[in-house]
């Protein structure tokens, strides 16, 4: 799937990064980039469908689980037209957008990582979120700190520096609750992603994410 090639051309990329170089290596990027990303997402879905069934793996080059190479440069002040990493969401079937629900993979040259949760969920979605683990603290840890999780994920994003409005200052979850991501990542080697085993791995690391995954869509009300 992915070679160390595929890292080359990341950073080429990087250095090259406008739309005639893009075009003039684009049979490149599609022997390197897209080609293997679609063979590792054709790969995971039996994958999920035995831990995670509503999650949804689909090799299509453009609307499925790859993400776009195209920047979104209307509200920033780097114009670079392209990603320099692959990003690869398999996200719940009901999900509109990378807010969902989802597992990821992220590949690039300063940093390789899986990642499962919600990243920067709208303002309701993340109140029910919220929602749950004030009113059942207890489970929320119990999901959180689970050792098989704990051993390859921890938690990460943003959050506010003070406490959410509605909740008490005094919550035994209050550090969880001022969370606006509830996203976890596992780190993931270069020779990890490069190897033969990348889909058992991630597999692996998807289903022990699985508990905190359940509790995120309980919360959003979709089936996990």
């Amino acid at each position: 799937m992915f070679t160390k090639a595929t890292f080359n051309f990341l950073d080429e990329l990087a250095a090259n990064n406008n739309r005639a170089w893009f075009e003039a290596n684009k049979p490149r990027y599609e022997s390197l980039v897209r080609e293997p990303a679609l063979e590792f997402i054709t790969a995971m879905g039996p994958v999920l469908e035995k831990f995670a069934p509503s999650f949804r793996a689909e090799p299509r080059k453009m609307g499925g689980s790859l993400m776009r190479v195209f920047r979104d440069t209307r509200f920033s002040h780097d114009k670079t037209p392209y990603k320099t990493n692959i990003g690869i969401q398999f996200r719940h079937a009901l999900g509109k957008d990378v807010h969902a629900p989802g597992f990821y993979l992220h590949v690039a040259n300063d940093e390789c990582f899986l990642g499962a949760g919600c990243w920067h969920p709208e303002a309701d979605a993340l109140g029910r979120i919220r929602d749950l683990i004030a009113a059942q603290p207890k489970r929320w840890f119990a999901t959180r700190d689970d050792r098989k999780l704990a051993a390859h994920w921890s938690l990460a994003g943003d959050s506010l520096t003070r406490p959410p409005r509605g909740y008490a200052a005094d919550h035994p979850a209050l550090e969880d609750l001022k969370r606006k991501d509830f996203i976890s990542l596992a780190s993931l080697s270069a020779a990890e992603v490069t190897g033969p085993g990348l889909v058992k791995l991630a597999g692996a690391r998807f289903a022990a994410a699985a508990p905190v995954m359940k509790f995120l869509c309980e919360a959003l009300g979709v089936q996990y």
